[in-house]
């Protein structure tokens, strides 16, 4: 009778964890090319253009996993649509891998159009980068 109760209690809790998992609509990552490697510790801001004031306004800020990813900007529980920036803070990581690099941050500007997930990763090396809209 214990078991039954502690399986029963043990599975009511998992499925109400599940149940309060969020989802989200916008992730990144960041991969070095030059080392063929995750670009790990990297601060990414996230900000959303307010088309009235013509200003930008803070909206997040995270750091890279050991993946080179962040996948948890932007709940789904509201709309999200509009034009937003990531900001990539690449110079600390260059500094902590003793490489001499060009570009101290890495802005990209897009747009959500939809309730679809939007994956912005970029590629990077020290002398450039490239992005394009993963999923």
């Amino acid at each position: 009778m214990k078991k039954l109760f502690f399986a029963l209690l043990l599975s009511a809790a998992s499925t109400l964890a599940f149940a309060q998992q969020k989802e989200f609509q916008l992730s990144s990552h960041i991969l070095d090319v030059s080392k063929g490697t995750p670009a790990t510790g990297v601060s990414i801001k996230l900000e959303k253009y307010n088309e009235q004031t013509k200003t930008w306004i803070f909206t997040d800020q995270k750091i890279t996993d050991i993946n080179g990813r962040i996948t948890d900007f932007l709940t789904t529980e509201k709309s999200n649509i509009g034009i937003y920036k990531l900001t990539y803070y690449t110079s600390e990581y260059f500094k902590r891998t003793n490489t001499d690099s060009f570009y101290p941050f890495i802005e990209v500007v897009f747009q959500i159009k939809d309730r679809n997930h939007y994956h912005v990763p970029i590629t990077l090396s020290a002398y450039g980068y490239s992005t394009y809209r993963g999923n």
